[in-house]
């Protein structure tokens, strides 16, 4: 066990931890309620989301611009990802349509590239994961199997990292993060995701297993992806907007990695089919 100043043992349930459990408890009910309705409702509730990522992006960057076109950009990614309501076309139309303006205006004025970035790292997560709910029970299976993991891999890492120690996974990066903690965040996603499936009724595999191990990791390097963003650019957290917990950058950081990595192998296993049920059925 790792050791605090002067020899003690680390907190673990400081004040701070007890604020983000609380808002980590709302959070989640609110969302499992919106993702089992489904619908446009939960495409809105996940393009707000996605446009809340913009603004902290476009904050955090800080790049210089037109401050016009920076209060527009968040707005035109989240209306992306609400089209995959509609569909996949829909969708992919809206963000080569936005995305191919904006990529003109970095080849014009070479800063643009870190909003053009801003935009792909929070609109096609979002995209996928609409699109990954569908409108049947598996969508819904499938999103709480992400959902889930990606939690899941968060807590397990935050605890085994307390308890455990040792060294550290990237300090350059993230100096707080350790390969204990790492590790924690698999074994805990694993079980995790292999309960969802058994609750829900779906085949536990080892195949299902792995690819909860796959999420957990995409999880993480999604982590280490932000802390590197921040890192570039002098910040400590990308906002503010959740008690105890920062930004929504912050906490949905792994998620948009995981969600890449999900719909990938959903849209691989069912050969485009079902991409929800190619992620869980197996």
């Amino acid at each position: 066990m790792t050791q605090g100043p002067g020899g003690a043992a680390p907190r673990l349930f400081s004040r701070n931890l007890k604020l983000r459990v609380l808002s980590s408890i709302v959070m989640i009910a609110a969302f499992v309620v919106v993702a089992y309705i489904g619908g446009l409702l939960f495409a809105a509730v996940v393009a707000a989301g996605s446009a809340l990522v913009l603004v902290e992006w476009i904050r955090m960057t800080d790049m210089p611009g037109s401050a016009y076109f920076k209060r527009a950009m968040p707005v035109a990614g989240g209306l992306c990802v609400l089209a995959a309501s509609s569909g996949i076309d829909a969708a992919a139309f809206a963000l080569l349509a936005i995305g191919g303006f904006t990529a003109a205006m970095a080849f014009a004025e070479r800063h643009y590239a870190w909003l053009l970035a801003g935009l792909l790292y929070a609109a096609v997560p979002g995209i996928l994961i609409v699109l990954l709910r569908g409108d049947d029970g598996a969508g819904f299976v499938a999103i709480l199997f992400l959902f889930c993991i990606v939690w899941a891999t968060d807590s397990g890492a935050y605890f085994a990292g307390r308890l455990i120690g040792g060294p550290k996974l990237w300090p350059r990066v993230s100096p707080s993060k350790t390969w204990s903690g790492a590790a924690g965040g698999v074994v805990s996603a694993a079980l995790v995701g292999i309960g969802v499936l058994a609750v829900a009724g779906v085949g536990v595999t080892l195949a299902a297993a792995l690819v909860a191990v796959l999420l957990s990791v995409a999880s993480q390097l999604g982590d280490l992806a932000e802390s590197a963003v921040k890192r570039r650019f002098a910040v400590k957290d990308s906002g503010d907007l959740i008690p105890g917990h920062g930004g929504i950058m912050d906490r949905v950081d792994g998620l948009l990695f995981a969600a890449v990595l999900a719909a990938a192998i959903g849209y691989a296993h069912s050969g485009g089919l079902d991409v929800a049920a190619g992620l869980v059925r197996w």
